[in-house]
């Protein structure tokens, strides 16, 4: 079945990625709604997958990106009509504090090639179970999240223990980016370079760009979850 994807884009340097090729490869209509660039926010019925992305801006930010209340409203919506639901980073904050939780600042930021570590819960949850007891990742945040109540927790690491959430088999939070490519890192690098500084979980753009091989099985890994994410929704039926 043909899937209207549609994605939520903050900022010209964080897109949708290796999301795409996913998309094409799977036969998939991927659509964008670029709110940098003043496009409208999508009503519900305009999509199937709703992927929510990065962005360097905090859910708090209402006052300096008044579409951040609509967004969240869509997000509210689209939880509710049953309708797949990918946050990746800021992506992931929308929806924990959609459903409850609360956002706020980490104690560490994590950027950078660094990996994860599956809960035990993980090996009960298709999308995840295949990517195994810890896994590389790329990382660019400062903030983090409560787990919302009724979510599953399916990964974490020292810095910040809630990397990835399943809500009711069809909400995925992934704080972590398994969307990047060589070239959506290159694009941070040159736009966000000022969050480069020293700290235990930060790596500077010399070893951030010693690792860029570390984007093919990043990818792979992307497939897996969205694959799996794919079949949970074919058995239970369209929303």
């Amino acid at each position: 079945m043909t899937l209207r994807v549609r994605c939520v884009q903050h900022v010209s340097f964080e897109g949708p990625g290796t999301i795409e090729r996913w998309a094409v490869d799977r036969g998939h209509e991927l659509t964008r709604t670029r709110l940098f660039d003043g496009d409208s926010l999508p009503s519900v019925a305009d999509f199937d997958w709703l992927i929510v992305l990065g962005g360097p801006m905090s859910v708090r930010d209402e006052a300096e990106y008044p579409w951040l209340a609509d967004e969240k409203a869509l997000v509210r919506d689209a939880i509710d009509a049953g309708k797949t639901v990918v946050g990746i980073c800021l992506g992931s904050q929308l929806i924990a504090e959609v459903l409850g939780a609360e956002v706020y600042e980490a104690e560490r930021r994590e950027i950078g090639w660094l990996p994860v570590e599956a809960t035990p819960e993980a090996a009960d949850l298709p999308p995840f179970a295949p990517l195994g007891d810890e896994y590389d990742a790329f990382h660019w945040h400062g903030e983090t999240f409560d787990l919302p109540a009724g979510a599953t927790r399916a990964a974490g690491t020292d810095a910040c223990p809630n990397q990835a959430f399943v809500f009711d088999d069809r909400v995925v939070g992934l704080q972590f980016h398994l969307e990047s490519s060589p070239e959506t890192v290159e694009e941070l690098l040159r736009n966000a370079d000022e969050d480069l500084s020293e700290g235990r979980y930060v790596q500077n753009a010399a070893t951030i760009r010693a690792q860029l091989d570390k984007a093919g099985p990043l990818e792979s890994r992307l497939r897996t979850v969205f694959d799996g994410l794919e079949r949970v929704r074919s058995s239970s039926g369209p929303a």
